[in-house]
């Protein structure tokens, strides 16, 4: 993969020096939020990584070339450029051989993530089961993904519109740790409640850091997810939400990619834009912890080689 990869010089070096290094998604900027609170977001979202000297790196593909940094002008490029392929696993030959513009999703992000070193990423929320998927077989790849890259994502858990329960058992028999910070109620992207609980909570940043490096040490491969319930301040009550889901479903008539952005599109309408808002404000809230954590883990290990 490593020939087809162009790493932003910032990013080898803070890889180089094992200073912190937090991978990004592009699919928020291209396809997650309009033009131009994507490219706004995207700017917030990196400052709150640089908050613990940790270095952000945004994950795209322009041209056919994967790259694992993206510069502003190139992130403008993406958030404004028209037929951006939505890039998971399956899609990379296709985008790489035909040179396109690919944003990459969870999946396609903790490839990139991966093949380069990076170990933390964060996101806004992981695909997981659909609805109806006993009769559908809908299931996002970032669920398979996950059970065989070692990737920790930290995001607001997985998104409302989909089965959390579902999800949460998927990635049990797949062995995927999934913990939540400061709380063992698995939080529902909008709302902090789903009603859903973990076994264990973890009670801050560092905490998670330990496990992660005691996973590293075991050598379990996949990856881990660690969920931030959103600010409470910014959430809509999970009640709320379930009304306006169940209606977006009710309307949805597409299949397959179409689902989800058609479902959030019709929720935003729904909420007058409030699911918007929500949806800047968790990812800002998991960037805020996706930089503590890949500090405390770089930190622990330097202790751990001494």
């Amino acid at each position: 993969m490593i020939d087809y990869m162009d790493i932003n010089q910032e990013v080898k070096e803070a890889l180089f020096e094992g200073k912190g290094v937090v991978a990004l998604e592009s699919t928020i900027v291209a396809h997650g939020m309009p033009y131009p609170e994507n490219i706004e977001t995207s700017k917030r979202v990196e400052q709150e990584i640089r908050k613990n000297q940790c270095v952000p790196a945004t994950v795209g593909v322009i041209k056919g070339r994967i790259k694992v940094g993206l510069t502003e002008d190139e992130i403008l490029y993406l958030g404004k450029a028209k037929d951006v392929v939505k890039v998971s696993r399956r899609d990379l030959p296709l985008v790489i051989a035909n040179k396109l513009d690919g944003a990459t999703t969870v999946a396609g992000t903790m490839i990139a993530a991966n093949a380069s070193g990076i170990k933390i990423f964060v996101t806004g929320g992981i695909g997981g089961v659909h609805r109806g998927a006993g009769e559908t077989f809908d299931i996002s790849q970032d669920l398979e993904e996950l059970s065989m890259t070692d990737t920790v994502v930290v995001c607001a858990g997985v998104k409302s519109i989909l089965d959390i329960g579902g999800t949460l058992e998927y990635l049990e028999t797949k062995g995927v740790p999934v913990f939540s910070l400061g709380t063992k109620e698995f939080p529902a992207f909008y709302s902090r409640q789903s009603g859903f609980f973990l076994e264990d909570a973890l009670k801050d940043e560092e905490e998670g850091a330990k496990i992660i490096l005691a996973k590293e040490k075991l050598e379990l491969k996949g990856g881990m997810v660690i969920a931030c319930p959103i600010p409470e301040e910014e959430e809509i009550k999970k009640e709320i939400m379930d009304s306006y889901i169940e209606q977006a479903l009710k309307e949805c008539k597409v299949k397959g990619k179409e689902v989800t952005p058609f479902l959030l599109s019709r929720i935003k309408e729904l909420t007058e834009g409030k699911s918007l808002k929500a949806n800047i404000a968790l990812v800002i809230n998991n960037a805020k912890a996706g930089g503590r954590i890949a500090k405390a883990y770089e930190e622990l290990k330097r202790k751990d080689a001494r």
